[in-house]
């Protein structure tokens, strides 16, 4: 039995709004990210929040990913630097969340706001959004692609059973093409099962859909 503490993210997605700064708004959006997929969802993800505060002044936002595929990105989107995008990704990392990006869109007060005042904006924001959210444990999975002949079809379902592969994708043609899911602690595992069941007749590929 692992001793490791569990690896925490968003069960889904949520927005709070924060208390005004010198009558500036601070509405923050919190979105689950997959970390396979991470940059291009939150891509998305910030676009959406744009076109849906698109009266806002600015968008700051921050994300980390982990604990494979290991990275975090911030942006000031033009507020002066290190008061919005890093007081955003101390809270995520303030709460060891994974998997996770965070917008704050900001509206414009009557008040000239220091870096100070955007800084605690920010965070305090980013604070709210994650206080309100559903924090759930998760475990890093693995996508493998698995390609073999019709013959085969038995011993491989049978792996992929033992190693409770989840079934992501299928195509039946020429051969059997499966896209699954399994824990990445035992992708190596499952791709030495599958050589073995198959006398190494069974091709997989390790990587998101889509790759070659």
């Amino acid at each position: 039995m692992s001793d490791e503490a569990p690896l925490s993210t968003l069960a889904r997605a949520v927005e709070a709004e924060a208390e005004t700064v010198k009558g500036a708004r601070f509405v923050a959006r919190a979105v689950p990210l997959d970390m396979h997929r991470a940059a291009d969802e939150a891509a998305v993800a910030i676009a959406a929040a744009r076109r849906d505060h698109h009266d806002a002044v600015h968008h700051g936002w921050a994300y980390r990913v982990g604990p494979e595929h290991a990275d975090f990105r911030w942006s000031d989107d033009g507020e002066p630097i290190g008061s919005a995008g890093q007081s955003i990704l101390r809270r995520i990392d303030g709460v060891g969340l994974l998997n996770v990006l965070v917008v704050v869109s900001r509206w414009g007060g009557a008040q000239r706001l220091s870096t100070g005042d955007l800084a605690k904006g920010y965070g305090e924001a980013a604070r709210a959004v994650l206080a309100a959210a559903e924090i759930v444990s998760f475990v890093p999975s693995t996508i493998v692609r698995v390609t073999f002949d019709y013959p085969d079809s038995g011993p491989v379902q049978g792996v992929l059973a033992a190693f409770r592969a989840s079934h992501e994708d299928a195509a039946y043609e020429a051969d059997v093409r499966l896209v699954v899911r399994v824990e990445s602690r035992r992708v190596e595992s499952l791709l030495a099962a599958l050589r073995d069941a198959t006398s190494g007749r069974a091709r997989a590929i390790v990587g998101t859909t889509g790759e070659d």
